[in-house]
């Protein structure tokens, strides 16, 4: 890695004083929400995320134990020098140099002390940053579109972590080191290169032949995140027929297993793409309220209208005018 960035990378900050000057524990008033009390586990973003931002980094604590806890957020770990030792859903994995390791917001991990020379970068992401990366993956079903697609849900899917050993792969270590350098100088001005070149580190990870470590899904974790794949990709024609005859299901049980795993009908599921997608279009486009309409999958604009204004709150129009 750039001499330069480990350097930034390993400054001591005023937390790691404190523990090498005998604090025994990590400051709790730094990761968790504190009208939620001591027993909260939850690291919230808005302790971590100054100002609403959809992402950023911060170098890994050191000296501390981090017991079992989980996010709000999606976390990925790239380790820059040395080690860590991770519990990730009961897992114990040790991260070395140049390896990744991506949690969504479901994931419970445990962290053990980390010594001055184990370098790691934390990148904190909100979901909402995945809406222009997902996309611009290939829609081939892949271990990495999957976790992608589980960090869009609310509900615990199972399969919340993928750790990658790329410490032998160039362009990933140089799609990281430059990552870390655009969240270092300026991440919010850069925000959309650093949406590419996280889109482009995808890329690569799918494209390549890399060795990924990832937990044992259940029959229905897999098929939840075969629907959302589905969804997330044919959502202006999808179908709850067409997917239980591609995947040999009747329709009462794929009924009774999407309501067990999120609380909603695949017709919900489908209107909240749908609407995410709308709002996405009015605020980055210029397309018409009725191109929009049909490209999500309405060919009545009025109904689409009043859908619209049940989700947000107001009209289409009102949306892109308030952006």
């Amino acid at each position: 890695m750039n001499p330069e960035i480990l350097e930034q990378l390993s400054y001591l900050t005023s937390e790691e004083m404190e523990l090498l000057n005998g604090h025994q524990t990590i400051d709790r008033s730094l990761y968790y929400a504190p009208e939620k009390g001591e027993k909260n586990s939850v690291i919230d973003h808005r302790k971590v995320l100054d100002n609403g931002k959809l992402i950023d980094i911060r170098p890994h604590t050191r000296f501390v134990h981090f017991p079992k806890h989980s996010h709000n957020y999606i976390e990925f770990v790239y380790m820059c020098e040395g080690s860590t030792r991770h519990v990730i859903d009961g897992q114990d994995i040790t991260l070395r140099e140049g390896d990744l390791l991506f949690m969504n917001q479901h994931a419970t991990q445990e962290i053990f002390p980390a010594s001055r020379d184990d370098i790691a970068v934390n990148f904190m992401i909100r979901p909402e940053f995945f809406d222009s990366v997902l996309p611009k993956l290939s829609g081939d079903h892949n271990p990495l579109r999957d976790f992608l697609i589980s960090c869009l849900t609310d509900k615990d899917m199972g399969g919340n972590y993928l750790y990658f050993q790329v410490h032998d792969l160039l362009p990933v270590q140089n799609l990281m080191e430059n990552l870390i350098w655009l969240m270092l100088k300026n991440p919010e001005q850069k925000r959309n290169l650093a949406q590419q070149s996280m889109a482009l580190l995808f890329e690569h990870l799918v494209s390549q032949d890399v060795n990924i470590c990832l937990p044992e899904n259940s029959f229905e974790q897999e098929l939840m995140i075969k629907l959302f794949n589905y969804i997330e990709t044919e959502y202006k024609n999808a179908a709850l027929s067409e997917f239980i005859e591609k995947n040999s299901i009747d329709i009462y049980t794929m009924g009774r297993i999407i309501k067990k795993n999120t609380g909603k009908t695949f017709k919900d599921l489908l209107m909240d793409k749908r609407m995410k997608t709308a709002a996405y279009l009015l605020r980055n486009t210029a397309l018409s309220t009725v191109d929009i309409s049909y490209n999500v999958g309405y060919e009545n604009t009025s109904y689409f209208h009043r859908l619209f204004k049940e989700t947000y709150g107001m009209s289409p129009r009102e949306f892109r005018i308030s952006g």
